[in-house]
């Protein structure tokens, strides 16, 4: 793991810069190794169930990416993209285990870079109830 002063989550290092990153994001890389890069904010300022649900979701895209599976591939939209729905699903049943409602697994799965359209299709695909 690395913890960056950068504003973000949590992401499993890229091994080489993936196809357009933006500028301003300047992701940790990670050459061959597994490494989970996470900001510092929000490893001090999150609940612990929201990090340890991240750290879930993010080993599974480790355990994606030793199976062949491209984790920053082009073209494809952040929730039609298998791995992201697949280690989502893999948290959510995890969370309903411990007892997380809908409600909070709404906002959980409410991330910045992701349109309310596309918000709702993410519901619909998780099985998550909208309001």
């Amino acid at each position: 793991m690395q913890i960056v002063e950068q504003d973000l989550w949590m992401y499993v290092a890229p091994w080489d810069m993936p196809p357009g990153a933006r500028r301003e994001w300047r992701p940790v890389i990670s050459p061959g190794s597994d490494c989970i890069v996470i900001g510092k904010s929000h490893l001090a300022e999150s609940p612990a169930i929201v990090l340890y649900m991240d750290i879930y979701h993010e080993l599974c895209h480790v355990v994606q990416r030793h199976a062949g599976a491209n984790l920053w591939a082009p073209g494809v939209s952040y929730v039609q993209r298998w791995t992201e729905i697949e280690a989502y699903r893999f948290v959510i049943q995890e969370a309903r285990t411990l007892g997380v409602s809908d409600e909070f697994l709404r906002e959980y799965l409410r991330v910045e870079w992701i349109s309310d359209d596309e918000h709702r299709q993410l519901l619909d695909r998780l099985e998550v109830a909208a309001k």
